[in-house]
């Protein structure tokens, strides 16, 4: 039950320590796992033409775009290889030997206005050696036959000197959803909160790339922040704030810099999560003595309890259709999840498996829980269970993992745990086989936040 209570009230004793070195600095992922088990893909450098140094480095961004998703493998590429220009300069017995199955190659020209035109193609190796061959042997180009199929991307594109480096993720979420068929989720955010261990205004909301890139202070307070959330359209995020002296949940535009307090109840105000329709805020209040679920109209500033009872609700999250919520409950003795109709007022339980199962979050697809689970006497890991068949699937062997939150394609999740004995942030694939790493800085940052999708991320 303390445990329980500490996570619950946002306690500070178990924090992430994966500190960001500076505003130009980037999370850098260590892999730690899967990678030998994923696609292997050759990412060419793309040729260069222009007067001065190209200012960001496309594919090495592609590279580590791929790679980080836990899918691909990008190989090395052999120092004596000629970059091609063109599919028809390819040598495709080169790559066919070493295992590969795409290649990624183009070119960038700076042009009389510092833009730069971007020409790529992504090619299937296997088809086009197919083809060529039929070529050969029948003396025409059987690639009109088959309208190309060879080519899986061929784009031509004019790009501003400041977009370069997110057309460059641009790029990676097409490559990514031309070979699996889902979306990428490159050109995303993430929030989180930085603590630093001296100055006036130590606790700091700030902002980055999903890789850490472009990092961007909000705010900065005396007082601590916590449990940063974003709205379905990734321009606000609310947050919890101390600035009072006491907890308030508070809303900042990430382009304007305005906040507001929406929440200032007596005791405990806290986890807010927005509806997927952005109207209202799922959200803990202790106002009665007890934490309990309401949501809050922020339209009409309605508050509506959804909880009630001598047990403690908190940690919030709704389900992608909005109808419901689910929640971590200690109402069966031990801290679990819960499912609450807003209809009918319906509560369900979900987990079943292990001792203790919280801070639940459901994918974007309805079909999966992610929680943080306590199998046996060990520490808490990250789990998945498949919310159709109720089958359980460990996902992490860290330790302490704690702050799950899942990439809007629903492919990976990021979290804190204890690694070496030390905090770190880590991620990992949602079907467990990939583990990456943030590593130790001379900052303190935690509560991680994955955006979602947006067209103006």
């Amino acid at each position: 039950m303390k445990l329980f209570l500490l996570k619950i009230l946002g306690c500070f004793f178990l924090l992430l320590l994966i500190p960001i070195e500076s505003t130009n600095s980037a999370l850098e992922l260590i892999i730690t796992d899967g990678i030998n088990k994923a696609r292997p893909v050759a990412i060419l450098p793309l040729n260069w033409t222009g007067s001065s140094k190209l200012p960001q480095d496309v594919s090495s961004i592609i590279t580590a775009d791929l790679q980080n998703s836990g899918k691909f493998n990008p190989i090395p590429i052999p120092k004596i290889l000629k970059i091609p220009d063109f599919e028809s300069d390819m040598d495709f017995d080169i790559w066919v030997n070493l295992g590969v199955e795409v290649v990624f190659f183009g070119s960038i020209l700076e042009n009389q206005d510092g833009n730069y035109i971007i020409k790529y193609q992504l090619v299937d190796i296997a088809r086009a050696k197919f083809n060529k061959e039929k070529k050969d042997i029948l003396g025409f180009d059987i690639r009109s036959i088959f309208n190309k199929n060879h080519l899986l991307l061929s784009t031509r594109a004019i790009v501003p000197a400041n977009q370069l480096r997110k057309y460059a993720h641009r790029i990676s979420d097409l490559i990514y959803e031309s070979l699996t068929g889902e979306k990428g989720a490159f050109v995303t955010k993430i929030a989180y909160i930085v603590v630093e261990n001296e100055g006036l205004y130590p606790y700091q909301l700030r902002i980055a790339d999903y890789d850490g890139h472009n990092e961007r202070l909000l705010l900065s307070s005396k007082q601590p922040l916590m449990s940063p959330a974003w709205s379905p359209n990734a321009k606000k995020i609310a947050y919890v704030s101390f600035q009072n002296g006491k907890s308030g949940i508070f809303i900042i535009d990430i382009y304007t810099g305005e906040h507001y307090q929406v929440t200032a109840y007596p005791r405990h105000n806290g986890a807010p999560k927005f509806s997927p329709d952005g109207t209202k805020l799922a959200l803990v209040l202790s106002k009665t003595g007890r934490l309990q679920i309401y949501t809050l109209d922020l339209k009409l500033n309605e508050l509506t309890q959804i909880t009630r009872g001598s047990s403690n609700n908190t940690e919030p999250f709704w389900h992608p259709n909005g109808n419901s919520l689910i929640f971590t409950s200690d109402r069966g003795g031990k801290p679990q999840i819960y499912q609450v109709n807003l209809t009918n007022d319906k509560i369900n339980r979900l987990t079943w498996r292990g001792i203790k199962n919280l801070s639940g979050q459901i994918t974007s697809d309805g079909k999966f829980l992610v929680m943080v689970s306590q199998i046996g006497n060990s520490g808490f890991n990250l789990a998945k269970q498949d919310l159709e068949s109720g089958v359980v699937q460990i996902l992490t062997n860290t330790f302490l993992d704690e702050s799950p939150s899942i990439s809007p394609n629903g492919n990976m999740i990021i979290y804190s745990s204890i690694y070496n004995e030390s905090n770190a942030l880590s991620i990992v694939s949602m079907d467990g086989r990939f583990t990456a790493r943030l590593p130790k800085r001379k900052q303190r940052v935690k509560s991680p936040a994955w955006s979602p999708f947006s067209h103006n991320n």
